[in-house]
Formats: C-alpha cells, structure tokens, sequence
C-alpha cells in the first residue's frame, strides 16, 4: 500500500502528524514544539494529535523522559502502528489513561513514585532537579506466561531507567514460597505497611555505594581505626 503524504488535507491532524513524523522528521531525531506547529498552521490541539499517537505504540519522548532534551524539544524515538492504513486507527496498543484515572493512581500510590519513593517536586539527593510523577505503563509478565500492561506511579528519572523492563509476577511469587517463614512474616510486614524502614547501618551501607573509589577508601581507613578487626 502506498503511504500518502503527510500534507494530504483528507487526512486526520492524527494521521498527518505520524507522517509527517516518518517523512520530515525520522527515527531518532529531534524536533521542537514550534516545528511541529509551524507544519500544521491553525490546527488546533495538534500537541494532543501527536500525544494520541502513543496509544498506539509510537514512542515520543519529552525532557519528562529524557532529562537530556530541552524544555521544547521532542525525540521520535519509535514508530508505532501505521494509523494512516485503513482500520488502523482504532486498534489502541496502548492504555488510555484519563485525567480522573491519573488522579486515583496518583491517591492509590500515595504522590509517590513507586520505585524510590519521592515525592512530586522533591528534590534529588545532591542535585537541584525536582522530581515530576506521572503514570508509567509496566509491562508485567503473569504466571501464567501472558504479558499485562499495568500503570503506576513513577518519577521522570525512574520512568527512563525502566522503560524496556518487564516486571515478573510468577518469579516474585516463587521466590516469596522459597522464604523461610520468618523472612516471610518480615516481608508481610513490610507489604501490609506498604514500607521499610532502614537502620542507620543500612542507610550508610546505601550512601556509601554511591561513593566514588577514592572516598570509598577514606572510609575504610575511619572504620578500621574504630573497629581494627573489621576483616578479621
């Protein structure tokens, strides 16, 4: 089938945009906002037009993805369906999430993100960059094999750093049956209160991991002064 020309007027702003995106743009490469209105002068909504194309696999990445991309800069970094073929437009690969849908998985997850825990606006740790939620889909794959699209709440930088994953449930329940039952009467603890705490051992443990090599030797030295038989 030929593919038309993303200036065909008889064509949606939907379609029009994934074609001019394939066309004008291309897999992999940036464009701005002012680019994408410049194209399609006094269509209205056309930001929208180009974030439909997600529910159907196209893959357009902001600075909320891309912490490198500039406030007004997009990448095309994936194409999805070909919603100009006839029928294609209407088979959603997707999960349409809407404004009161986000509002209870943003209540049912606390206004947190679910990988790390902050919160929206806070700050990360030795940076200057505030968090910013929304909804991640997750891919998940279910005991019995088959791959579910699940949403939850996560943070730009936890969003990016698990896109291509996949969450497996069967694995999570088979190694919670191996658990010796006081680990698991631990872990029940932790799930039913929907948190661990950490003792200040483990929270050093976690800050020193994040130490480059030189200062992970300072540390060392400072605790083989205190405790000299640490490697004994």
């Amino acid at each position: 089938m030929a593919v038309p020309s993303w200036e065909d007027p008889k064509l949606g702003a939907m379609k029009r945009v994934a074609l001019w995106l394939v066309q004008n743009v291309g897999v992999g490469e940036l464009f701005t906002k002012s680019q994408l209105r410049e194209a399609f002068p006094g269509t209205s909504q056309i930001d929208r037009r180009m974030r439909d194309l997600r529910d159907f696999g196209w893959r357009i990445d902001t600075n909320r993805e891309d912490p490198a991309l500039g406030s007004h800069e997009h990448r095309f970094v994936k194409q999805g369906a070909p919603v100009w073929e006839p029928g294609m437009a209407t088979r959603k690969v997707g999960v349409t999430v809407t404004a009161a849908e986000r509002h209870a998985l943003m209540m049912r997850d606390g206004h947190k993100c679910r990988s790390c825990g902050i919160g929206p606006g806070e700050q990360y740790a030795g940076t200057y960059v505030a968090s910013q939620l929304d909804v991640a889909r997750r891919s998940v794959r279910m005991p019995t094999g088959e791959i579910s699209v699940q949403l939850v709440i996560e943070c730009n930088r936890c969003r990016v750093g698990g896109r291509d994953l996949t969450a497996d449930l069967g694995d999570v329940l088979t190694r919670i049956d191996r658990l010796p039952v006081y680990e698991r009467k631990m872990l029940a603890g932790w799930v039913e209160q929907d948190a661990r705490s950490f003792s200040d051992a483990e929270a050093l443990w976690a800050a020193y991991r994040t130490l480059p090599a030189d200062s992970r030797d300072k540390v060392r030295a400072a605790l083989m002064q205190t405790v000299p038989d640490v490697s004994a």
